[in-house]
């Protein structure tokens, strides 16, 4: 893959993710979703940060 990934914006993410943008600009606010890059006055997440705090999200399987 190339080193400079594309970055996603939030309304492609709130799309992949079946949440409204708003959901994404809550979780920034309150710190509880993936990690955001601000460029300029833009915001876009890494494909990487948004696959780790998908993987810190999924809850453990019971034990059998």
């Amino acid at each position: 893959m190339d080193k400079r990934e594309r970055l996603l914006t939030p309304e492609e993410l709130a799309e992949e993710l079946g949440v409204p943008v708003a959901t994404l600009y809550q979780w920034r606010y309150r710190r509880t979703g993936p990690v955001v890059l601000r460029i300029g006055r833009h915001l876009r997440y890494r494909r990487d940060d948004v696959d780790a705090w998908l993987a810190s999200q999924a809850s453990p399987r019971p034990a059998a």
